[in-house]
């Protein structure tokens, strides 16, 4: 652990001082972290790998994907639904759960020996998107504004809508459960769901109230007015397990409703802190799993999950992307823009790591490959493509544009 330690802090401070420079080459931090966790992983085998299949590791992780999904609910930008709610609700209320069930299905096909709640585990896992191996694409300006504010807020919102049917699926494929048949499983689920979002409200709203009373009376420092922003989703996550509920959904809604209900001269300046946590935070389930990419890798690689993960990076997006966007302003291209710039991440790996410390056997083995084999592909697919992508649309826009213009007749 020493020595994880020692590469992980080396690695984050080189990638520190050169992080304008590497965002020039568009190399980002995670890239960074999982080469440095493969090379420890490839030292030590599988005794660093062994120290994430425990009670610990899930709890840790737990934690971190709260912090995440506040982060991710309180940074979309430009309302509820960002500035093309008509698109947004269409992504994350037709297409999203077009995905879950496209992913089902290839995993019936290429995955057997695997219940259907475990292959809905897996496509709660491989279906949500998150830009941190690719920050760049939503800066990127040869992309369309529109196609930016989408995918931004589908990033926001995705994995906490995915999140409570996620740990339904698990509850069921858990064999250590009592919940043996989906009714069971959804009877739990939902009475959890209803107090995670009753207390998400509750603290989020409070704070932001008052924390909107002590700035007009100026009780509040620079530093304080960040700080709340980091107690409010332990808070939400911690009173929500406290009364059975679901700790994620709690963190996401708290983040939602303080985010629109805090009156602050710079919210971005607010979240600054939180952000950097999350950050850090994710820098550690990075460099886990490029530690634990190693031992899951030298157990072998079923052809089935090698052409599963191809499609959950390409067909399951880009197919229910396209369905959704039917009859929306946005132009083909567009659309095939927001379904083929997905990058799969943090969100994907968390996910992963708490599906493989419930399960056991070849749904641990399969979950893992999955989940290693998608990441990694969406770095390298997604970190080429991407900027690809974006330069094609950019020609063929400029191209269009150059003959309307030497047209005479338009």
């Amino acid at each position: 652990m020493l020595l994880s330690l020692i590469a992980v802090s080396a690695v984050l401070a080189a990638w520190a001082v050169s992080a304008r420079r590497m965002e020039r080459w568009r190399v980002t931090a995670p890239m960074v972290i999982v080469l440095a966790g493969v090379l420890i992983g490839l030292a030590t085998s599988d005794r660093v790998a062994a120290g994430l299949n425990t009670e610990i590791a899930e709890h840790v992780a737990e934690i971190i994907l709260a912090i995440l999904l506040f982060v991710d609910a309180t940074d979309v930008r430009g309302g509820l639904l960002g500035y093309e709610p008509k698109a947004a609700l269409r992504i994350l209320f037709i297409a999203l759960p077009l995905s879950v069930a496209v992913a089902l299905l290839c995993g019936l096909w290429l995955l057997p020996g695997s219940s259907w709640a475990v292959l809905l585990v897996i496509a709660c896992i491989v279906v949500p998107i998150d830009f941190a191996p690719v920050s760049s694409i939503l800066r990127d300006r040869r992309v369309p504004e529109r196609v930016r504010n989408v995918l931004n807020v589908e990033a926001g919102y995705n994995d906490g809508i995915v999140s409570p049917v996620f740990i339904f699926a698990l509850v069921l494929a858990d064999q250590d459960t009592r919940a043996d048949t989906p009714l069971q499983a959804l009877g739990a689920a939902v009475p959890q769901a209803a107090k995670a979002i009753v207390v998400g409200l509750v603290i989020g709203a409070l704070l932001a109230v008052a924390a909107n009373a002590a700035q007009r009376r100026d009780w509040m420092t620079v530093q304080s007015k960040r700080l709340v922003l980091v107690a409010a989703p332990l808070l939400a996550f911690g009173l929500s397990l406290a009364v059975d509920g679901n700790g994620f959904v709690s963190a996401f809604v708290c983040g939602i409703a303080f985010k629109y209900l805090r009156h602050s001269d710079d919210i971005r300046r607010d979240l600054e802190l939180v952000d950097d946590v999350g950050f850090l935070l994710a820098v550690g389930m990075w460099f886990a799993f490029g530690v634990t990419a190693v031992a899951i890798l030298e157990r072998g690689v079923p052809v089935g999950t090698v052409v599963f993960c191809l499609l959950a990076l390409t067909v399951v997006r880009i197919v229910p992307v396209a369905i959704g966007m039917l009859g929306s302003r946005f132009s083909g291209h567009e659309r095939l823009l927001v379904g083929g710039l997905g990058p799969r991440g943090t969100t994907t790996i968390v996910f992963g790591l708490l599906a493989f410390n419930v399960l056991d056997g070849h749904d641990e083995t399969t979950v893992g490959l999955v989940v290693v084999l998608c990441v990694l592909g969406s770095v390298v697919m997604h970190g080429l493509a991407a900027p690809a992508a974006a330069h094609t649309y950019a020609a063929r826009r400029g191209s269009s544009r150059e003959a309307e213009h030497s047209d005479p007749g338009k």
